[in-house]
């Protein structure tokens, strides 16, 4: 599948780039519903294979490490963080991980489907 990637320096941003890039700004979501889907992968060949470990459910953003390839599904989107130093290797097996993740989604929750989300630092 095709896919458009526009690069954009931090604090190059246009105005309102975060509210647009995530559908408009809307009320404050209090349904803490979606935390049960939650779920944070990292993506890993510093052993000399390809690894996939879950983190445990108390993350944060300093969870994302620069050589680091993380899956972020947040029980309505998967998101491919890619860290400024994986490697080529990382991100094609990470893609295509995300990609088998979402299928095995599909077929065990068809009721929340998923659509997945590249991010780069």
């Amino acid at each position: 599948p095709w896919i458009s990637l526009q690069v954009l320096n931090e604090g190059e941003e246009p105005d309102n780039f975060f509210w647009v890039g995530i559908g408009g700004k809307k009320p404050y979501d209090t349904n803490a519903d979606y935390m049960n889907y939650t779920r944070l992968f990292r993506c890993s060949n510093e052993k000399g294979y390809f690894t996939i470990s879950e983190k445990c459910t108390d993350f944060c953003q300093d969870d994302l490490a620069d050589d680091d390839i993380m899956v972020l599904d947040n029980g309505e989107q998967v998101f491919l963080w890619l860290g400024a130093r994986c490697s080529e290797v990382e991100i094609k097996l990470a893609y295509k991980s995300a990609q088998v993740y979402i299928q095995h989604l599909r077929v065990k929750q068809p009721e929340r489907p998923r659509k997945l989300f590249l991010t780069a630092k």
